[in-house]
């Protein structure tokens, strides 16, 4: 398997799978530009490395695939010109369409725009020239196969899951034993990520205010920046809020050693944008890989993989008495709020670890594609 084009390598999608599928013995190498570089620049680096790539790889699988990770639509007309020299099959994971995000989600276009009419054509390009898609769920396929008019049997369904090196179960442990000396220190509800639209957090900073004027002993954290911290900042501010404190960003592991050691809940997403519907974020395995209880909204992707009070506590969107309410609970009840994250951290190292989707993903291939190439691949298993 070969990972192609301008990707972030620490983006923790592709990184997941990178792990993923070389844990379950498959062979991946990488023919990368840097993230963010222009096309002109990028194409031809990328055809240089992808000539070098082929000269120097002795493993049959590692010639069979070209995957494009997410958010590189722009990659996949070169990568589908080189398999088709290469005798190559492609797959794209593009984890949202640049349609979705941008002027779904961000808004930051309206949708009879030139360049909402841009983003939607260079989506329904990629998904036409891959051989097959990849969806981190089952609202999200539905989209692709309504938005872009796709064949079902094209897209594969594979959740983002979790990083276990960093999020590991040995930080787990540190975040049980928090439980012993929570009842000397206050409680500590934790957001952290990049304040997208589909985050909802001004529905969490609502929440906060309303839980202040019932429990003075829950402070909130929110962790990290983005488009919509200003508005959130200014809302605490408004607020008057003394129990919530803003955070800068934090590398991954620094940021995985904070939520074990000081968490006791942590916030998922709580947007009523179309694109909050269809996604479970990185963060809410993360926090489950920890021993954390999450509460997010009650979508339809989350519902795909959790159930609400038994690994998860669902609340409504955009609802921040509901959040509040939640929140409240969780605090007073500590057998639901153990037993929530002692069951999610269960689930996930049972389904998605990098171990167990890079297995998921070698099924798909198997499943997908009959060749004399692959075949070599499919019996290394």
């Amino acid at each position: 398997m070969c990972f192609f084009g301008g990707y972030d390598c620490d983006y923790p999608r592709n990184s997941v799978l990178r792990f993923g599928l070389r844990a379950s013995g498959i062979s991946v190498t990488q023919v990368h530009a840097r993230h963010g570089s222009r096309f002109w620049h990028r194409y031809p680096l990328l055809l240089f490395r992808f000539l070098r790539h082929c000269r120097k790889v002795t493993s049959e699988t590692a010639r069979s695939f070209l995957l494009v990770p997410e958010f590189c639509q722009k990659d996949v007309p070169l990568a589908r010109a080189l398999t088709c020299v290469s005798s190559t099959k492609l797959i794209f994971d593009p984890l949202a369409s640049r349609f979705e995000t941008k002027i779904l989600d961000w808004r930051r276009k309206p949708e009879d725009s030139l360049p909402a009419w841009w983003n939607r054509t260079l989506d329904r390009l990629a998904f036409k020239l891959s051989d097959l898609v990849l969806a981190d769920t089952q609202a999200h396929k539905d989209y692709y196969v309504h938005k872009f008019r796709l064949r079902a049997e094209k897209i594969e369904v594979l959740p983002v899951g979790f990083d276990d090196r960093i999020f590991t179960a040995s930080l787990a442990d540190a975040a049980a034993a928090r439980r012993e000396r929570m009842e000397a220190t206050p409680f500590a509800v934790m957001f952290f990520g990049s304040f997208l639209p589909l985050h909802g957090v001004e529905t969490a900073i609502r929440a906060a205010h309303r839980v202040w004027e019932e429990d003075k002993t829950i402070h909130f954290t929110f962790i990290g920046s983005g488009q919509t911290w200003p508005r959130a900042r200014k809302l605490a501010v408004e607020l008057g809020l003394v129990n919530v404190t803003f955070e800068g960003w934090l590398d991954q592991s620094s940021l995985a050693q904070k939520i074990a050691n000081e968490a006791d809940l942590v916030l998922g997403i709580f947007g009523q944008t179309e694109k909050a519907a269809r996604v479970v974020p990185h963060k809410v395995f993360q926090a489950m890989a920890l021993r954390k209880p999450v509460v997010t909204a009650a979508t339809p992707a989350c519902q795909e993989f959790f159930t609400h009070r038994q690994n998860i506590y669902f609340s409504p969107a955009g609802d921040a008495d509901s959040l509040a309410r939640a929140i409240l609970e969780l605090r007073a009840d500590s057998s639901l709020r153990e037993s929530i994250a002692d069951r999610g951290y269960e689930l996930v190292r049972e389904k998605f670890t990098p171990k167990s989707l890079g297995l998921r993903l070698k099924d798909i291939l198997g499943s997908h594609f009959v060749a004399p190439a692959y075949s070599h691949f499919a019996i290394s298993r």
